[in-house]
């Protein structure tokens, strides 16, 4: 079972005053098939610790990278995941879909 979005939020301030860097990842648009509907968030700490999901399999591993570099920079990011010939089966959704993700370093 999926964590509630008040569980990753709440997650993601216990992870912040313990002093870790952290990131929130939420789908901001889907297209077609996705996983995951808007508003799903992914919290990710410094270390790639993590609660929730966005996607699922590859994409997720990429949107943890992605937020460590994130919460490095201070800087946030946009992400766009779908379908291409050359990316189907190593970073994309094989379900045909295409997901947009912000990833936001929490200060």
């Amino acid at each position: 079972m999926l964590a509630t979005d008040a569980d990753i939020l709440a997650e993601a301030e216990r992870w912040k005053r313990a002093g870790r860097g952290v990131a929130i990842a939420t789908v901001i648009e889907t297209w077609g098939s996705a996983p995951r509907p808007t508003g799903a968030h992914l919290v990710i700490d410094h270390e790639g610790n993590f609660l929730g999901s966005v996607s699922g399999g590859c994409v997720e591993g990429a949107v943890v990278e992605e937020a460590i570099e994130a919460i490095g920079t201070g800087e946030p990011k946009l992400l766009e995941f779908g379908v291409a010939d050359e990316t189907a089966w190593k970073v994309g959704l094989s379900c045909g879909g295409r997901i947009a993700v912000r990833v936001e370093p929490v200060t």
